[in-house]
C-alpha cells in the first residue's frame, strides 16, 4: 500500500508549495512519492492559479534520492520501465511555464539533486550538501540529470560531480552556480516564498515565453532564436500586462513587478 501524505500540497496566494514529506527518511523518493509528484505536477500544469511553484522537504533535508531499500528492480525491461515513469512528469516541471524556486536544507543526495535542477532557482541554507552519489551504487544520474547538470555548471563540472560522486556544500554549490543564494536555515522557506511571489507577479504570458525560448536555447541556432524572439515579443506586445507597465511607466506608478522581491512580501 502507498504511503498517505507522501507529498503535501499547499495552494496559497497563486503559489503551489510542494513539500516532500518522508522525513524520516531523508523525504527519499519512493513510489508513492513519485506518483504523488506526477499528479502534483500534471494538475499544477493545468491550473491557471497557480503563478509560481516552491519544492521543498519536510524536516532537515530536502532530498536524498530514490530510496534504495524500496527498490525492485527485476530485469533491464523493469528498470527502464521504472525511470520511463519519471520522464513525464520531470519534462513536465522543467517545462512549466510559470517560475519554480527549490528550497534546500540538508542533503539534496542523487535523484534529489535532480530535483532541484528541474527549478529556475534553488535557493540553499547554509547546511545544505548536493551529490550524485550514483557511482558509488553502480546506477547513472536520473530525473533528468543529464540533461539539466551540464547546462548548469558546465561539461566539465558535470563530469566531475558525476564521477566523482563527491559531495558539494552550499559555498561550492553556490560557485558552481547550482545554488542562486545561500540564507540561513531558519530564513530558507520564507526566502524560497518570497522569491517566488515576486516572481509570481511577471507577466505569466512574457515569463513563460522567455522560459520557454531559453530551454530551447541550447540545442537550436541563432536564427531559429531570432524568430522563436519575434514571435514571442509579438504576443507579448499584445497583452493587457504589457500595455498597463507601460501606464505605470509613464505615470510613475507603482510597477507591476519588482525585483528582489520587497521586504517582507510573500
Amino acid at each position: 500500500m502507498e504511503e498517505e501524505n507522501a507529498l503535501l500540497v499547499e495552494i496559497d496566494d497563486g503559489i503551489a508549495t510542494l513539500t516532500l514529506n518522508r522525513p524520516k527518511q531523508k523525504n527519499a523518493i519512493n513510489d508513492a512519492l513519485r506518483h504523488a509528484l506526477r499528479e502534483a505536477v500534471y494538475a499544477i500544469r493545468g491550473d491557471r492559479s497557480v503563478r509560481a511553484v516552491v519544492l521543498r522537504g519536510s524536516g532537515e533535508d530536502f532530498c536524498a534520492g530514490g530510496d534504495l531499500r524500496a527498490m525492485n528492480v527485476a530485469d533491464a525491461q523493469a528498470g527502464r520501465d521504472r525511470i520511463d515513469d519519471l520522464h513525464g512528469w520531470v519534462a513536465q516541471l522543467l517545462d512549466l511555464d510559470r517560475p519554480v524556486i527549490a528550497a534546500v536544507d540538508g542533503v539534496a543526495y542523487g535523484a534529489g539533486f535532480s530535483l532541484a535542477m528541474l527549478a529556475d532557482f534553488v535557493v540553499a541554507s547554509t547546511r545544505a550538501r548536493f551529490c550524485m552519489p550514483f557511482m558509488k551504487v553502480g546506477l547513472v544520474p536520473d530525473c533528468g540529470a543529464f540533461h539539466t547538470l551540464p547546462r548548469v555548471v558546465g561539461a566539465a563540472r558535470a563530469k566531475d560531480l558525476i564521477f566523482s560522486a563527491r559531495e558539494v556544500n552550499a559555498q561550492e554549490a553556490h560557485r558552481l552556480g547550482v545554488a542562486f543564494e545561500i540564507v540561513a536555515q531558519d530564513a530558507l522557506h520564507a526566502r524560497a516564498r518570497q522569491l517566488a511571489s515576486a516572481l509570481a507577479k511577471a507577466s505569466p504570458v512574457a515569463f513563460g515565453l522567455a522560459k520557454r525560448a531559453l530551454n530551447q536555447s541550447y540545442s537550436s541556432d541563432l536564427r531559429s532564436m531570432l524568430e522563436i524572439e519575434s514571435l514571442a515579443q509579438g504576443i507579448a506586445f499584445t497583452t493587457d500586462y504589457h500595455k498597463e507597465a507601460v501606464r505605470r511607466f509613464k505615470e510613475k506608478d507603482t510597477p507591476l513587478f519588482q525585483w528582489p522581491a520587497a521586504p517582507g512580501d510573500a
